[in-house]
């Protein structure tokens, strides 16, 4: 046989063999790794979005979702278990911790991963994480448990073992242009270029604790608007308050700013004096239409009102009415959703 003719026939039977070992070792693939494979560019997107390590993200939703597979994740697209409280959108029901719970529908598996990263960002009880380091997916881990996420004793040592198991820690260190194009099968982790390790992030957002502080004000700044230097005052969302102290009234703090007392009722959202408990926020200027950069929402909990929220966030309460289509005086549930800047 003609030496060119035996060269093409291995080479194509190479390739043959090549084509085949890709396509058993596709086949073959673990329900786990294609789970990464799909959801790891949204897990980093949804990082860099949100604040939350794209490894604890895509562990949560590889045990909540069974890698996918669980019905709630092929019906609803829920791949994180999050139930109906405060969902005004597509609903299921399916048996949980109880019988017929409701749960909610998503249009996509990327829309419930951004809920996922909105319901922990936004609820107080988790703020506290965001305080960690993106790589400590450990403290993370623990610190959901004690947050309440997960009644199960041993859930943060299943999410550790499913990161250190698949190396999901590398996802915390992605650089930003891994996640664009979030919702295509990820391909493999990008390296920075002329480097021998992966980028470190550099554009997390701040911690949403560090973005709602409020801001000691100087002298100087004081006396720019005429108020009084006998105490602290603070700034929150650039609009300066102080807190009140024991026994005095709205009036009392009118008078020693230079204020008129229906200046200082309007200013806290306020139609007649109220009893002043020690402590509370009391703003001397008129709040800001929205709160911060950054600050996007809020996810009620327990018994606040909308002026409660108003007042967290230095911002008008007709601005959070408007903006959430809220009549005054309608009672929030736990879990409502109230937008705090303009769409």
């Amino acid at each position: 046989m003609d030496f060119r003719i035996r060269t093409l026939l291995r080479t194509g039977l190479t390739s043959l063999l090549l084509l085949a070992g890709g396509m058993v070792s596709e086949a073959d693939k673990s329900p786990q790794q294609s789970y990464i494979d799909t959801y790891s560019r949204t897990a980093v997107a949804e990082m860099y979005r949100s604040g939350v390590p794209a490894s604890v993200t895509l562990a949560q939703g590889m045990l909540e979702s069974a890698n996918g597979q669980s019905e709630l994740a092929v019906r609803g697209n829920n791949h994180f278990g999050i139930k109906c409280h405060g969902w005004t959108g597509k609903k299921m029901y399916y048996d949980d911790d109880r019988r017929g719970e409701c749960f909610r529908v998503y249009a996509s598996a990327a829309e419930s991963f951004r809920d996922h990263s909105d319901f922990l960002r936004y609820r107080d009880r988790y703020k506290s994480l965001f305080e960690l380091d993106i790589t400590d997916y450990k403290g993370w881990a623990y610190g959901l448990k004690r947050a309440g996420y997960a009644t199960d004793p041993a859930y943060p040592r299943k999410l550790i073992k499913l990161i250190e198991d698949y190396r999901l820690d590398r996802y915390d260190t992605m650089s930003a242009s891994y996640g664009e194009g979030a919702g295509d099968k990820a391909s493999k982790p990008r390296r920075a270029r002329g480097a021998g390790k992966t980028e470190v992030p550099v554009s997390l957002p701040e911690p949403p604790s560090e973005l709602e502080q409020a801001r000691p004000l100087g002298d100087g700044e004081a006396r720019k608007f005429n108020f009084s230097l006998s105490r602290q005052l603070y700034s929150l969302n650039g609009v300066p308050f102080l807190y009140s102290a024991p026994g005095e009234t709205y009036s009392d703090i009118a008078r020693a700013n230079g204020l008129f007392r229906k200046e200082i009722l309007r200013f806290n959202d306020l139609g007649e004096e109220e009893e002043l408990l020690p402590g509370t926020v009391v703003y001397l200027q008129k709040k800001k239409s929205q709160a911060a950069r950054h600050v996007d929402m809020h996810i009620v909990d327990g018994d606040e009102t909308l002026r409660d929220i108003a007042q967290r966030y230095g911002v008008q309460l007709k601005s959070l009415e408007k903006m959430n289509s809220i009549a005054p005086g309608t009672d929030l549930h736990e879990g409502d959703v109230i937008r705090l800047r303009k769409r």
